[in-house]
């Protein structure tokens, strides 16, 4: 079974920018922040170059990645931003021969199709956690950066959710369920879908969160995971946070009700809680280790190994 190496003081860091460009200030905070864990960043000189839509063009952006993937003298592949261009490297990722070691690959929002294809096409374990241009903004609370340290560094060996709130009967009435979590982030899986490198959700619990999407968008993007079949195979479906998609001309929000309705429907346990996402509060969702979710009453517990090891 693949595992990523714990981090340690002194280890390299490979930074890799697979989406949206970002400016030399959040660049060199994303140094300082590594710096501040006792990490050395590895951060090509021009790993941001012009582009009208992405960090660089499609091969440069692969070339970096290829070699954060080979490089023998790191261990982790830390992603500088999300936004868009990622699911463009897929293609030239499904070249490659599998690494002879895995990488801890980190990251959020775009960066779901690349979590998606070395789960699925390497067998890794990822971690969806922030990325390096927040954490070097200092948008992160010195609570949960703290506890994302002591998960990466290994000092603790798994994460627990405790405030998870069944959604339909089926999740009030399952005591416990063994699993797995994959997902990420709702509009990216979605533009995988019909690819060789669709998400595979089977046995799976599949996890979802997702920016600035209205919710007749989130309903339609459901349905299509319906239509293909995604949502009657997995274990459960959990979500994270889902912000803005406000209706226009309004404070208000059909995404509350869209997920009320599809917890009826659908014949899987539904929970909501995972505080994960785009919101102020990031915490890190280790994917393809095993987890437990207890349910105990109104309120239930997903707790996930890390998928590191010393």
């Amino acid at each position: 079974m693949s595992h990523w190496k714990f981090l340690k003081e002194g280890d390299c860091i490979d930074v890799v920018a697979p989406g949206y460009p970002t400016n030399p200030e959040e660049i060199q905070g994303a140094a300082d922040f590594l710096r501040r864990w006792g990490l050395e960043p590895l951060i090509p000189k021009d790993i941001v170059k012009p582009h009208f839509l992405h960090a660089h063009e499609d091969e440069e952006r692969f070339e970096f990645l290829k070699a954060a993937l080979e490089n023998p003298n790191s261990t982790t592949i830390w992603c500088l931003r999300g936004g868009y261009g990622s699911n463009r490297l897929l293609p030239y990722l499904a070249k490659l021969k599998k690494p002879r070691r895995q990488k801890l690959l980190v990251g959020i929002s775009d960066i779901s199709s690349l979590h998606t294809f070395v789960i699925q096409e390497w067998g890794w374990k990822t971690i969806h956690g922030p990325l390096l241009d927040r954490l070097g903004r200092n948008a992160v609370g010195p609570k949960y950066e703290k506890e994302l340290h002591r998960l990466l560094f290994g000092i603790d060996r798994e994460i627990e959710f405790k405030k998870l709130r069944p959604l339909n009967n089926l999740a009030k009435t399952v005591k416990s369920i063994e699993s797995k979590v994959v997902g990420g982030n709702l509009t990216v899986l979605q533009s995988g879908l019909g690819t060789p490198w669709q998400i595979k959700t089977k046995g799976k619990i599949f996890f979802i969160e997702d920016l600035g999407e209205r919710g007749y968008r989130i309903d339609r993007m459901l349905e299509q995971f319906r239509q293909i079949g995604l949502l009657k195979s997995c274990d459960a479906l959990v979500l994270g946070d889902f912000l803005g998609g406000l209706e226009p001309n309004s404070d208000r929000s059909n995404i509350p009700k869209v997920f009320k309705r599809w917890a009826e429907d659908l014949n899987i346990p539904v929970f909501a809680g995972i505080e994960a996402g785009h919101a102020m509060v990031q915490r890190p969702v280790p994917f393809n280790s095993h987890c437990r979710l207890e349910v105990k009453g109104a309120r239930a517990q997903l707790t996930i190994q890390s998928g590191g090891r010393k």
